[in-house]
């Protein structure tokens, strides 16, 4: 197994401790930073396993399959733990987790008929602003500013997800018109 491959594996690792700091009295206070560390770490395996498989040529069946997927458990993952306890409307939650249940469906479509739908950059900036939007709640500092650019960061990944559908749905439409 290659390194792309193993930090992709350690990213799937990471989550359910991520879960257990985020959710559970398990450090006390340092819980929150715990899991803000290990949710950090695990948004730059992401980065980190991409830029290796290309610039070393370690692309695999399984990087292209588990790497997107690893991606979506860490980022929903964090959604509805913040929607469980509170701290993140359910809509917000159901718009981002639908958009990747539509996005995949769209790919497994296309991958049968031998389209590959590669990830676009308005998808790119959707999931860096999620991961900011994340990171920035984890911290939850109790002051008007804060709060007042976590809202803002909550906006910008809602637009960039809804964009990024759009934009997937617009360039990959030949994909609806598939028949078995």
């Amino acid at each position: 197994m290659n390194t792309p491959n193993k930090l992709t594996i350690a990213r799937v690792i990471m989550i359910p401790f991520f879960i257990a700091f985020l959710m559970y009295d398990i450090a006390g206070d340092a819980g929150k930073w715990i899991a803000l560390v290990i949710f950090i770490a695990a948004s730059i395996t992401d980065t980190l396993d991409g830029y290796i498989a290309r610039k070393y040529h370690l692309v695999t069946n399984f990087g292209k399959f588990m790497d997107p997927l690893a991606d979506k458990l860490l980022v929903c993952s964090a959604l509805i733990c913040f929607t469980a306890t509170g701290k993140l409307a359910a809509w917000i939650t159901i718009i981002i987790i639908a958009r990747e249940f539509i996005i995949s469906g769209f790919r497994l479509v296309a991958a049968d008929n031998g389209i590959v739908i590669a990830a676009s950059y308005w998808g790119k900036f959707k999931t860096v602003s999620q991961m900011i939007m994340i990171i920035l709640m984890i911290m939850d500092i109790q002051n008007g500013a804060f709060q007042t650019l976590i809202t803002v960061f909550i906006v910008i990944a809602v637009a960039l997800t809804l964009i990024s559908l759009a934009d997937y749905i617009m360039k990959n439409k030949q994909v609806l018109s598939m028949q078995d």
